[in-house]
């Protein structure tokens, strides 16, 4: 595959895990697009703002040129769209995530048919990590140095000293 692809998620935070699946989605497109959602439903523990910057600077040693950074408004297929991507990409780490990826991939297709969903899976060492799970484990102090990109440890080390 060529052309564009948009990873969207909430990023809250990025994990290693994200980072694989970038590392995977270049292997198959010319670019992507790493989207923050900035009307997801879930409750954030980072503003937007927070969770562009640790994504920055996860992705500062890629290639400009073919990984980006934003954020978007509304509805994915319309954002994919204005920015003219080919594909969706989105990770599984296992049957759970399933169900709820195989809907969305059928309502953006009814609302944008030449827009594909390309799934990919986390590599092995990542599939237990989940954003939630990183948030609770460095809430109760332990070192999540394994599963997190350094500028995102430092970020969950500050917001739970302040709290």
């Amino acid at each position: 595959m060529t052309g564009l692809a948009v990873y969207p998620g909430s990023f809250d935070p990025p994990t290693l895990g994200h980072l694989s699946l970038v590392e995977q989605g270049l292997t198959l497109f010319d670019r992507l697009v790493v989207a923050v959602a900035r009307n997801s439903a879930k409750a954030a523990l980072f503003t937007v703002e927070e969770r562009l910057d640790m994504l920055r600077a996860a992705l500062a040693g890629y290639d400009p040129a073919r990984v980006e950074v934003d954020s978007f408004n509304g509805l994915l297929v319309s954002y994919a769209k204005s920015r003219g991507a080919t594909a969706i990409l989105r990770g599984l780490r296992g049957t759970s995530d399933f169900e709820y990826e195989f809907q969305m991939a059928l309502v953006n297709r009814h609302l944008e048919p030449g827009l594909q969903s390309v799934y990919l899976m986390t590599d092995y060492r990542w599939l237990y990590i989940s954003s939630t799970i990183v948030k609770e484990v460095a809430a109760h102090g332990a070192d999540i140095g394994a599963m997190v990109p350094p500028a995102t440890a430092l970020a969950l080390a500050e917001k739970f000293r302040k709290a």
